[in-house]
Formats: structure tokens, C-alpha cells, sequence
């Protein structure tokens, strides 16, 4: 059954720009789109093109069935996460050229079918690392958790041993192989590839009206040795002054730059003023140093100021999209760890209801 996109209620849109979304890995989610669809707030899905080598140019086939399925559920269809940057474009490779005209071909490609905003990082090896998949919490839920001894222990230039969601993109000869092409790749090193990727992908992010929205680095520390530099508010000031177009933004997500207690994630709102594109938004509970688990979305669940951080954001004039990010397991849920349904509707619920509120009471 199909649901036409004008009859979908928007509860709290009429009063506000923001967008509400819901993260969804395509036709292979075992969460279908039609329940995505049954959350009242949700304008659109967060989605990508998943069977595609790194570095690719993704088909208007595959885009196109990513569209028509959202719309088909009466979802809009706005936001991709991620397009992945090629290893090659982070170290500087000389084969960096022609990955960043496949890069830009994305972009032009996504454009025509309706995409507003991209996010993508500039991590080098790994998107995230967690410790734990699913730690117990004391409710009886479940939910991602990060121990910084537990990690170094596993060092793989050192072991054999790997920690969740590793062995998904490289076997361990191969992660060892790409560890040490980053020995030589200093923080300074990993900014000016950046810039230079910047420099080639933004003219084509504003010719085709597409934000592009870097993510911060999870946890925002370095690992292994590794140069990590979207990390605080210093480095944040550097990020946005590599490229001074509004095309050129960030996506705040306040459980990656939270997980550290020396960031200030109100301070870091106002510096990003009028380059926040996209928002992940969700709670953590510090454990100890270098230690957090994910929780609940709502404030007094974990560490940080949600309502402070909702707040921020409306009052600096974002107008972008937001996602509720990682939820716990709940209620016997099952799948892909931090990616459930339940607890994520329950965080798009409770951030649609703060913004509502304060943007009817500012």
C-alpha cells in the first residue's frame, strides 16, 4: 500500500523547519519501512547505497529504488548516510583523483533525485569502535558500550584479536597493511588531505544544492596511533575554516563529540552556527575515563544535556535535519546492535517533543 508523502502527519513541522528522520539500511533492514512510517514525527529515512565497493560511483538504478521505496511509505527521501571516502583521499594517495571524481559524481547522481544533505566522515580505518555490543544495563535492555582499556588491549598490530564490527571490512593482514600506511600520516597531514578533498567536492556540493555534513570522530580521541581530527572544538574551528562555504558543514553528533568530558557541546553549537546541517542526537552515560555506555535518549538516562543541547540548536537558527541516533534494545528486540526500532522511535518521540515545546514557548 502506498501512502502519499502530502498525507503523513507532521506534528511538529507546521511550528518548525527541522526535520525529523529514521536511520534505515534499505530493502536489507530488518526493520520495514512501513513501521518507520507508523512513527508520527518521522518526516523522512537516513539511508544509503550499501553493496557498492568504497570509492564507486553508485548506480541511478540503486538510488532510484532507495527514492521511490521511501515515497512509496509516504517518506521523504533527503538525507544520505554516508558516502563513504576512499582510504586513498585520507592518505593522499596519488590515486586520490579519480576517487574524488567518483565522489563528485555522487553527488551530482544523489542531487537529481531529491537529496539535500550528505554525511560522511574522514576517519581514518574505523567509523566507530565500541568494546561491547550489547552490555547489560540494569533495566534489562541492552546497548553499545566503549572501555578504552578493553580496546588498546586489542591492539591488532599486536594481536590477533579483534573487536566487534572489525572483521565486516578488512581481515587482519589487511587492517594491519592500511595501520601502517597511516604511521607516516600525521594529524597536520590528515587536515591538508582533507582540505584538498574539500577544495574538489564543495564547488559540486554548491552547484547541485547538496549540504555536506562531516561527522565527528567516535570516540573523538585517537586509537592505535591513528591521526583522529574532528575531535573538539579547536579542531572544529579548523574543520570549518578549511572551506568557508555554508556548503561545507558538520553533523553534530553529540554521542561521539559527548563521549569526551572536556568537550562542551553548547559552546561547540554556537562556533558551528549556521553549518550544522544534520544532527544525531542521543545520550551517554560517562563510566569512567574513557569509558561510556549508550542509554536512554531523554536527559536524566545518561550524561548529557539533551533538552540544554535542543535548546542550542534552535536558538542558533538550525534548520537541518535530525535523527534520534543509537537506541538500546528493548522490550526482547533483536538485529543490528544500536539500530532498533523501539528505542529509537522512543528518541525521535521524546526530541520531537522538546523542540515542539521550546520552539512554542521561545
Amino acid at each position: 500500500m502506498h501512502f502519499p508523502i502530502e498525507m503523513r502527519a507532521r506534528c511538529v513541522y507546521n511550528i518548525f523547519v527541522m526535520k525529523m528522520t529514521f536511520r534505515w539500511y534499505g530493502l536489507t533492514d530488518n526493520i520495514a519501512i512501513e513501521k518507520i512510517a507508523q512513527i508520527p514525527v518521522i518526516d523522512g529515512v537516513v539511508t544509503a547505497v550499501y553493496d557498492v565497493p568504497v570509492g564507486e560511483v553508485w548506480s541511478e538504478e540503486s538510488i532510484k529504488i532507495l527514492k521511490d521505496t521511501a515515497n512509496n511509505a509516504g517518506l521523504n527521501f533527503e538525507v544520505i548516510e554516508s558516502v563513504p571516502v576512499h582510504e586513498d583521499i585520507k592518505l593522499g594517495a596519488p590515486t586520490r583523483d579519480k576517487y574524488i571524481e567518483n565522489y563528485c559524481e555522487n553527488i551530482r547522481r544523489l542531487a537529481k533525485y531529491g537529496i539535500k544533505c550528505i554525511c560522511y566522515n574522514f576517519m581514518p580505518v574505523f567509523d566507530w569502535l565500541r568494546s561491547e555490543m550489547a552490555r547489560p544495563l540494569a533495566d534489562g535492555s541492552n546497548a553499545l558500550a566503549y572501555d578504552e582499556k578493553t580496546v588498546l588491549a586489542l591492539n591488532p598490530l599486536k594481536t590477533t584479536l579483534s573487536l566487534p564490527g572489525w572483521d565486516e571490512s578488512y581481515t587482519h593482514e589487511e587492517l594491519v597493511d592500511l595501520l601502517k600506511k597511516y604511521e607516516n600520516i600525521s594529524e597536520e597531514k590528515l587536515f591538508e588531505n582533507l582540505k584538498y578533498f574539500l577544495d574538489k567536492i564543495i564547488p559540486v556540493a554548491e552547484e547541485c544544492d547538496v549540504k555536506m555534513a562531516i561527522h565527528p570522530d567516535d570516540p573523538p580521541w585517537g586509537i592505535f596511533g591513528l591521526p583522529r581530527i574532528i575531535t573538539d572544538e579547536t579542531n572544529l574551528k579548523k574543520f570549518l575554516a578549511l572551506n568557508d562555504s555554508v556548503y561545507n558543514g558538520v553533523t553534530f553528533c553529540t554521542g561521539s563529540w559527548g563521549a569526551s568530558v572536556n568537550n562542551d557541546l553548547i559552546s561547540m553549537i554556537n562556533t558551528a552556527k549556521g553549518r550544522i546541517h544534520f544532527a544525531h542526537i542521543r545520550n551517554i552515560k560517562h563510566t569512567g575515563e574513557r569509558k561510556f555506555e549508550e542509554s536512554a535518549h531523554p536527559t536524566d538516562c545518561g550524561s548529557l544535556d539533551i533538552y540544554g543541547i535542543v535548546k542550542a540548536l534552535v536558538d542558533s537558527g538550525f534548520d537541518g535535519y535530525v535523527r534520534p541516533d543509537h537506541g538500546r534494545m528493548i522490550w526482547g528486540e533483536t538485529g543490528k546492535f544500536g539500530y532498533g526500532l523501539y528505542d529509537r522511535a522512543l528518541g525521535a518521540t521524546y526530541l520531537a517533543g522538546l523542540f515542539e515545546a521550546y520552539v512554542k514557548t521561545k
